[in-house]
C-alpha cells in the first residue's frame, strides 16, 4: 500500500521561506509524477505545482512562478514544495499527491493523482 507522508508545516512571516516535504512509502523503485495542492479556508483546493516522473519538467501555477519550486531525491523517493517570498495569502493546508499508472489528464487536475498526502497545515502571518 503506497502512503504518502508529508512533514509538518509551520507558521512563517511573510516574507520568508519553508520546505515542504512528502515521502512516498513503496517498495518498488518506480517514480510517478507528484503534485502539491492547497485548500485555504472557505475555498476549494487548488494546483499549486507538480513535477513529472523524469523530472525534467515541471509546471507551476501563475500564482506562485519565480517564488516555488518542486525538487524531487528520487533515491530517497521524496519530494520538496520549496517556498519562497510566502504572503498571508498562501495560508492553507498543503498537500501532495501521486498520479501512479494514470491516464495523464493534467498535472493541474486533482482528478489526475491517485494518492494523496496527509495535508499540512502552513500559516503565513503578515
Amino acid at each position: 500500500q503506497v502512503q504518502l507522508v508529508q512533514s509538518a508545516g509551520g507558521l512563517v512571516q511573510a516574507g520568508g521561506s519553508l520546505r515542504l516535504s512528502c515521502v512516498v512509502s513503496v517498495r518498488t523503485s518506480d517514480i510517478y509524477p507528484m503534485g502539491w495542492f492547497r485548500q485555504a479556508p472557505g475555498k476549494e483546493r487548488s494546483f499549486v505545482a507538480a513535477i513529472a516522473s523524469s523530472g525534467s519538467s515541471a509546471e507551476y501555477a501563475d500564482s506562485v512562478k519565480g517564488r516555488f519550486t518542486i525538487p524531487r531525491d528520487t533515491a530517497r523517493k521524496t519530494g520538496y514544495l520549496q517556498m519562497n517570498s510566502l504572503n498571508p495569502e498562501n495560508t492553507a493546508v498543503y498537500y501532495c499527491a501521486e498520479a501512479v499508472g494514470a491516464y495523464f489528464i493534467s498535472y493541474a487536475e486533482a482528478g489526475y493523482y491517485t494518492n494523496w498526502g496527509q495535508g499540512t497545515q502552513v500559516t503565513v502571518s503578515s
